[in-house]
């Protein structure tokens, strides 16, 4: 699998900082007695660690011996039945979240198949995507059409209540698994917006959604939003170019509100629709040294055409790097309120057992340079949108994207 921006905030932010306490440190040391056995036997391969000269200073391996101790006396002394298949997996995610990096995340079989079909546009649970924000589970975004936009759920809720659990000290991961659960079945959402508290009861689906949707609005305005950059997104993105020029649509808006990201390849070839052969879309950083610069492949199809990116706080990653490669390029312009600030590259490596270690390798910046990380990226024209607006169905972004353009 190749590099990707993450989409799956779900899953994406620190880990084991608060809840665990004691047992974090418990469950750090105990995989790293794991670690060393499978790093010896050749069963795992980190093959972007050897090149990362931040950490060419650690041993090619570890010693385990005080690890072994301290697996000893919790087997000897621990009260309760130890479960051997949760203290592997817990050694492991006790190891990843050691890096520190919200980013960098380790995924069981099960969690590496939900992550995956979520990727592909499929889901089981309520389709909210989730994020930390200072020790709070946040939404970044409900995915379009989802049951949680249906319920009303908004991007920067703040989830304090989770079926009549709070979610103090609560990891993502955890978060997430009650919150998921079998289709039909019914989940409680107690969130806080801004000083208002409200409870939701969602019903959880399984959720199929293309990344894409287009439509011709009045006044010959071509309409693409992307809720995802999927498997799907580039080709889907493609043939509405196509379409749009075949129409001579005046102008384009893309609407890249509460799209948390994805892949990478997607976002370069959506932005490319609108580049010239070899403009820059990106550039990526490793050690803050220039790695990569991904450019334009070859001329778009929507050169020239008038165009608004519509963006939100529950814009995200490979969101941010599309608004920002149309914008740094003369483009487009972005209309709406600040992006979330993503600004890291995740490669994932893919192990027999069908687990998955999604690892933060570098780090991206737009076209003239600029890092929208934990900071966003402001709007060209900024547009609030209120609650009261939300609810009664009226888009005032969405109508002052058309306002522009039909004024052009």
């Amino acid at each position: 699998m190749g590099k990707k921006i993450n989409k799956n905030f779900i899953v994406n932010f620190k880990k084991h900082t608060r809840f665990f306490g004691g047992f974090a440190i418990t469950a750090v040391v105990i995989f790293v007695f794991f670690a060393g056995i499978q790093f010896g036997n050749g069963n795992w391969q980190i093959n972007y660690f050897n090149k990362n000269k931040q950490n060419k200073d650690l041993p090619n391996s570890l010693d385990y011996s005080s690890v072994n101790q301290v697996y000893q006396q919790l087997k000897q002394k621990y009260d309760g039945k130890l479960d051997l298949n949760k203290l592997m997996i817990g050694m492991k995610e006790g190891l990843v979240s050691a890096a520190g990096d919200p980013y960098t995340t380790y995924f069981d079989a099960t969690q590496a198949k939900e992550f995956n079909n979520q990727l592909n546009g499929t889901i089981t649970g309520i389709g909210a995507q989730l994020g930390d924000q200072q020790g709070a589970i946040i939404v970044i975004a409900p995915i379009a059409g989802s049951p949680a936009d249906k319920a009303g759920i908004r991007a920067q809720d703040i989830i304090i209540k989770i079926n009549d659990t709070s979610t103090s000290g609560m990891t993502i991961d955890q978060a997430i698994s009650l919150i998921r659960g079998n289709p039909g079945t019914t989940v409680k959402l107690a969130v806080l917006r801004g000083t208002q508290n409200i409870d939701f009861s969602i019903t959880r689906q399984t959720i199929t959604i293309p990344s894409v949707v287009t439509k011709t609005l009045e006044g010959n305005i071509g309409y693409i939003q992307i809720s995802q950059f999927g498997d799907d997104t580039s080709q889907l993105v493609d043939k509405a170019a196509a379409d749009f020029k075949s129409q001579h649509v005046k102008s384009i808006i893309l609407d890249l509100r509460d799209n948390p990201g994805g892949y990478l390849d997607a976002a370069e070839s959506v932005s490319s629709e609108w580049l010239k052969q070899g403009q820059s879309v990106v550039i990526q950083k490793t050690n803050n040294i220039v790695t990569e610069t991904y450019a334009a492949p070859q001329n778009g199809q929507l050169i020239g055409i008038p165009t608004v990116v519509l963006i939100n706080g529950g814009s995200a990653s490979a969101s941010e790097i599309t608004a920002g490669a149309l914008v740094d390029n003369n483009a487009a312009i972005t209309l709406g309120t600040k992006s979330f600030g993503k600004g890291s590259v995740q490669e994932f490596s893919n192990f027999s057992n069908g687990e998955l270690l999604k690892v933060t390798i570098a780090h991206w910046f737009t076209p003239l340079g600029k890092t929208i990380n934990k900071t966003g990226l402001n709007p060209t024209k900024n547009v609030p949108i209120t609650d009261a607006q939300i609810s009664a169905g009226q888009d005032v972004q969405l109508q002052a994207a058309e306002d522009y353009l039909n004024a052009k």
